[in-house]
């Protein structure tokens, strides 16, 4: 039996769609961007769809999920940060519900393309470098060259500082593909190995170890889900933070 774990990454067209030669086709991965926005829109929809003086606990959760980002925000920015929570906010409700989405069966992990996260990370950089020029001017290149350094390290610093600074969208890309691919192959093969032994009837009681360790790991997977959306999003508050400040 031949087990290709990878083959959970695929990208399937399902409204083929060609315009000049590039292809513009509706494809698994636009499906489940759809899906998780829709689900992200409809429970925010349902939790404040009555907003009370004693919240529900539906609306207390949603709540509580915003309050936990606003304060992640005013401690990581300060209190220039609360503008941007709109953009930070679904940032991190977008990434989150793609990673827990694509835990369920039969469903597609579009955080495991990397096209989909450089992607997001470069509306990240853009969006925070737009922010600094609009601040600062052209003083915002003083964040390659931070103000009280030796200009005689000017010469090592530089090209440090802006490989340092252009790098950024890659290893935001990078950092949540790779765990998203990681942790679905691992569990890709562990269920595989848990059905073949579970099927194993020689074996007796032991065969359903690999299921119970399979549980074991879906959980660590479910945190690690949650883990790296919590990380790409404490990444840009602490890139706004410098674009704002400047270092």
């Amino acid at each position: 039996m031949k087990i290709d774990p990878l083959s959970q990454f695929s990208v399937k067209a399902i409204l083929p769609f060609h315009v000049a030669g590039i292809d513009l086709s509706f494809t698994n991965v636009s499906l489940f961007m759809m899906v998780t926005v829709f689900l992200i829109v409809g429970l925010l929809c349902f939790a404040l769809r009555s907003q009370k003086l004693i919240p529900t606990r539906v609306q207390a959760a949603a709540e509580l999920l915003f309050d936990f980002l606003n304060d992640l925000i005013k401690s990581c920015i300060g209190k220039q940060g609360i503008r941007y929570t709109p953009l930070i906010f679904c940032l991190f409700l977008f990434i989150l519900g793609g990673n827990i989405v694509g835990l369920f069966p039969y469903t597609y992990t579009f955080t495991s393309q990397l096209v989909v996260t450089f992607s997001l990370a470069c509306l990240v950089f853009t969006s925070i470098t737009c922010v600094g020029f609009i601040k600062h001017g052209w003083g915002f290149l003083r964040i390659f060259f931070p103000a009280g350094t030796p200009a005689y390290i000017a010469p090592l610093l530089v090209p440090v500082e802006i490989i340092s600074y252009f790098s950024r969208p890659v290893s935001l890309a990078v950092r949540l593909f790779a765990n998203m691919v990681a942790g679905h192959v691992m569990l890709k093969i562990f269920a595989t190995f848990a059905a073949l032994l579970a099927g194993t009837s020689w074996l007796g009681p032991s065969a359903l170890l690999p299921v119970f360790i399979n549980v074991g790991l879906f959980g660590f997977e479910l945190l690690v889900a949650i883990l790296q959306a919590y990380v790409f999003t404490i990444l840009t508050c602490i890139y706004l933070k410098d674009t704002l400040h400047l270092h």
